[in-house]
């Protein structure tokens, strides 16, 4: 089961995914108490960050602390999380101690809470994009939104990055998609928005 919670910081979502009495977290803009209590009494095995913008990681190490865990994201993040200018905090938020921190780099697996979890490097909404799959469920963070695709204005942006990312999501097999704003939506629902915006993006 994949509880969604809907944070204050630009109603970014954080994703709670129970497996055996044991979560993964994915991404870390909601509250820590409101994670707390869509944890319950279940063990908390890994926090999972799509990219380094701040509100998908700013809690991620309040998480990491409270739950005992670590924190897993695209080795391209660091750049971003280290530098409020560059994950769009304001001068609010920035992580100068990664020692809670495991840095992925490319596609692989990691095996946690009895489940594989399937990981691949993307781009177009920044550098530090990264998708999880878990069974048949995938986390793609601001790459794609619903009908939207992430924008490609922001630092890191970067047109061509996004067509090979959209047509990699158009490869990827999966049931769900759960992106980093609005609401969940089927592979067949993303699969037609992927591919008119690959359309726009091409011409």
């Amino acid at each position: 089961m994949t509880q969604r919670l809907v944070s204050k910081l630009i109603d970014s979502n954080v994703f709670v995914y129970e497996n055996n009495d044991k979560v993964l977290i994915f991404d870390g803009g909601a509250e820590l108490e409101d994670v707390k209590k869509a944890v319950g009494n279940k063990k908390v095995v890994a926090v999972f960050l799509t990219h380094g913008h701040y509100d998908h990681s700013f809690f991620a190490l309040e998480y990491a602390k409270a739950f005992a865990c670590k924190i897993y994201a695209s080795q391209f993040a660091k750049e971003y999380l280290q530098d409020s200018e560059k994950n769009y905090s304001e001068g609010k938020f920035a992580v100068s101690d990664f020692s809670d921190f495991v840095f992925l780099k490319g596609d692989g697996k990691i095996s946690l809470c009895d489940l594989e979890i399937h990981y691949f490097q993307l781009g177009g909404h920044s550098k530090s994009d990264m998708a999880f799959l878990v069974k048949d469920e995938v986390f793609v963070g601001d790459v794609l939104i619903g009908r939207d695709m992430g924008r490609i204005d922001l630092y890191g942006g970067d047109k061509n990055e996004m067509i090979k990312s959209l047509k990699r999501l158009l490869d990827c097999k999966y049931t769900t998609m759960h992106s980093g704003h609005g609401q969940d939506n089927t592979k067949f629902q993303e699969d037609k928005v992927a591919k008119l915006w690959l359309k726009f993006l091409n011409r």
